[in-house]
């Protein structure tokens, strides 16, 4: 057996039996959104601690559990603190949380990051509508021998961020009165910020914010044939664009400012999610 496949189906016999419910939504909760379990009805939470093999997310303000809850009626599992390629894990490490959640019955995967801004018409704050991205500075989790069982040798890519969520993630900010941007997301390695260089490098590729998390799990989620859309909270303008130092206490302090209202709009959101 492929031992990456193998990984994968200890991890899901691990938890198989502390599910309660087959979810229907993978929500990841990136910085920003690190605290909305707090905000819900939590019905129970699996540590990674407790899963054989399974990756341990080491940054700050990520806590490193599944949580399981009914939001607005829709069943849901949260991933509260996400697994980057920069901490040293292999890719397939770092998007075997994704593929774990679709084991558990996961359909629509809904990713969250914080990310810095290099679109100059955006500023510390914005939401932003992922509508396609650039995956090509990181290794590909599918590199290797393919996971039939998931997936397929060659998957398309012409769509990887769902037409019919994106289109409600508008009408859902537009009820809330919330604004929001739409744009390329872009995913480097990290952990260094990126340099002035690699910003415009950034922007003349037609990203429009970059961070280091997110592509490659939707990579491997489109591999699997899962509904995909992602909102990235703007934390800062990227390197060079201004004349402030970057920081991750930066990116910590715009994340929580911005909390509450991409809170109130992922809720809405996943509440709607079910007719879809």
């Amino acid at each position: 057996m492929n031992p990456v496949y193998d990984k994968l189906l200890r991890c899901y016999d691990s938890v198989k039996d502390r599910i309660p419910f087959a979810p229907d939504v993978a929500l990841v909760l990136g910085s920003g959104l690190g605290d909305y379990a707090d905000h819900i009805q939590v019905e129970a939470a699996i540590d990674y601690h407790e899963i054989e093999g399974f990756p341990v997310s080491t940054v700050p303000g990520h806590k490193g559990r599944f949580v399981f809850s009914h939001i607005e009626g829709v069943p849901v599992v949260l991933m509260q603190g996400r697994v980057h390629y920069y901490e040293g894990y292999a890719m397939t490490d770092v998007v075997l949380p994704i593929r774990l959640m679709k084991l558990m019955g996961a359909r629509i995967l809904f990713l969250t990051n914080a990310s810095g801004g290099v679109n100059f018409d955006f500023a510390a704050g914005d939401l932003m509508l992922i509508r396609d991205q650039i995956s090509s500075l990181v290794p590909s989790p599918l590199i290797g021998p393919n996971l039939d069982e998931l997936g397929p040798r060659f998957p398309d890519m012409s769509h990887i961020y769902d037409e019919d969520l994106r289109s409600l993630i508008r009408e859902c900010a537009a009820e809330l009165d919330i604004p929001l941007r739409e744009g390329v997301y872009v995913q480097f390695t990290g952990p260094a910020y990126e340099s002035p260089q690699e910003v415009r490098m950034c922007r003349s590729l037609g990203g429009d914010a970059c961070g280091m998390s997110t592509a490659c799990e939707a990579v491997a989620a489109n591999h699997m044939g899962m509904k995909i859309c992602g909102i990235s909270c703007i934390s800062n303008l990227a390197c060079g664009m201004t004349d402030q130092p970057l920081s991750h206490k930066e990116v910590q302090e715009t994340a929580d400012r911005v909390a509450p209202r991409f809170r109130e709009l992922v809720t809405r959101v996943i509440g709607r999610m079910g007719s879809l």
